[in-house]
């Protein structure tokens, strides 16, 4: 009889290439587990029928667990009701991206919840995970998008979101993907000098009125790490405040072009004190009630987004989205004005785990490596700015095995190449799984094909405990392609 794992690999399959891309259709690889204690059965399917929108998600508050990723009574670990060690069973290989799709609902629901009573728009930022069934669920969901690149547009106009919720920022934004933001009708950020010619100039060039808001830097610390504070005078992004008069000025002048409809903050990443938002909402109201004072029609305040999560896994008390917004709610109600916000990492980031196998155990001198065979090319986040993310075994270990202090490194050919350093974890056997928690976001979409590592598979868990395909691993094949019919 075929063992489970043979089983597994045999019936799983991969979306029918043939299937068209359109925004109202899914091809997906099914795999269900039944309740534990049964036994293991695998089925396959391919479902290219319009899927009905997602149910709506409960209320955040209504007994969600912390976390969708827990350890069971037995030892294991669970993603909803599935063993994480089952999905690595029918993954097509390792490493790969394991999701919850029912977290995303309750992370948005969250928002949701919070934003009752104000007149708002929940901008999903697309750099940080541009899975695109991922972004099919969130504009289900009601979310727009918040675009840094002509290609994340494009990505979110093919996703189906609406151009009215889409928000374009970014400090170097092209003539050409400034066209298509004004042929798309979504709204752009002013963050320079230039990038008001330019804007000016897709305006003129596309016989479109572009509807604009004011990038301000308020100058307010968001106290985080340098490469993701982003609100202060020093940042690439955004206009000084005391250039305001001069941006207004020449909006003024290009009334058949631009038409300046809000203002727009963005103090940076990973934010866990509440106040800054609230700090920063009161400077752009008084940069409101300077603009309104010279005839502009403001109705937005984005505030950007930012909200950090439990990185470590501490228990921590971290504001929440309710939190969040209403710090800001009586502000934003006061000024008659919509609130945009912006949020990517506390939307997506802890619904998803890294799962790596273990390729062997080391010891140099005094230090001890796990080794494992996902890399900073699959996630860099660790090697780029020094993160912390919590790092578990999959399953029980063996009886008897030894707790020690590990560095989890991949086999990229960088001593940079590492997940998590001096980690206490039970020695794990070879082929043991091995989990980077809080994977969701700047995880999939910052990695590379470094060492030729290529890109992995993604998957998600569905609330009847299937396993979904969501992206094909790349293959080799894949990145010949890029040489097709190129001089030998």
């Amino acid at each position: 009889m075929a063992s489970a794992s043979m089983l597994a690999r045999s019936l799983l399959r991969t979306p029918d290439p043939t299937q068209t891309s359109h925004p109202n259709r899914r091809s997906a690889a099914v795999v269900s587990f039944p309740r534990r204690h049964r036994r293991l059965s695998v089925r396959a399917s391919v479902s290219t029928a319009s899927p009905s929108p997602p149910p709506q998600p409960a209320a955040a508050a209504a007994g969600v667990p912390k976390h969708c990723f827990r350890r069971g009574a037995d030892g294991y670990l669970y993603c909803e009701g599935v063993r994480v060690e089952d999905a690595m069973t029918a993954a097509e290989r390792s490493p790969f991206y394991l999701y919850s799709k029912p977290q995303i609902l309750r992370n948005f629901a969250a928002y949701r919840d919070a934003l009752q009573g104000l007149r708002s728009i929940i901008g999903y930022a697309v750099k940080a995970n541009n899975n695109l069934p991922v972004l099919r669920v969130l504009r289900e969901l009601g979310c727009g998008a918040v675009l840094v690149s002509g290609n994340e547009l494009r990505l979110a106009l093919q996703a189906g979101f609406d151009p009215a919720r889409c928000i374009f920022n970014g400090n170097g934004k092209t003539l050409e993907h400034l066209k298509l933001a004004a042929e798309s009708g979504v709204f752009v950020n002013v963050d320079s000098e230039f990038d008001l010619e330019n804007i000016v100039r897709a305006a003129r060039a596309t016989g479109k009125k572009v509807p604009v808001l004011l990038r301000i830097n308020p100058d307010v610390d968001p106290q985080v790490h340098p490469y993701v504070a982003t609100g202060n005078k020093t940042s690439k992004f955004g206009i000084r405040n005391e250039k305001l008069q001069w941006f207004l000025d020449s909006i003024k002048s290009y009334p058949n072009e631009i038409k300046l409809v809000g203002v727009h903050c963005h103090l940076g990443s990973t934010i866990t004190k509440v106040d800054i938002f609230r700090d920063a909402a009161v400077l752009m109201l008084n940069y409101v009630d300077e603009i309104r004072a010279q005839g502009f029609k403001l109705e937005y305040l984005n505030i950007g987004g930012g909200l950090g999560i439990d990185y470590h896994h501490t228990d921590a008390v971290l504001p929440t989205p309710m939190d969040l917004i209403n710090t800001v709610r009586e502000l934003v109600l006061s000024q008659d004005l919509t609130l945009i916000i912006e949020p990517g990492r506390s939307l997506i980031a802890n619904t998803c785990c890294f799962v790596n196998r273990v390729t062997g155990v080391k010891s140099n001198g005094t230090k001890n490596f796990i080794v494992v065979d996902g890399s900073m090319a699959e996630l860099i986040r660790p090697s780029l700015y020094g993160a912390y993310q919590h790092i578990e075994l999959v399953s029980p270990p063996t009886p008897g095995a030894e707790a020690a202090t590990f560095d989890i490194v991949g086999p990229v050919c960088e001593s940079a190449d590492f997940l998590g350093k001096d980690r206490e974890l039970p020695t794990p056997d070879e082929g043991a799984g091995l989990v980077v928690h809080d994977a969701g976001a700047y995880c999939m979409s910052m990695a590379s094909t470094y060492n030729l590592k290529l890109r992995p598979p993604e998957y998600w868990v569905e609330a009847d405990g299937s396993i979904v395909k969501i992206r094909h691993g790349e293959k080799l094949d894949d990145y010949m392609k890029f040489f097709d019919g190129l001089p030998a």
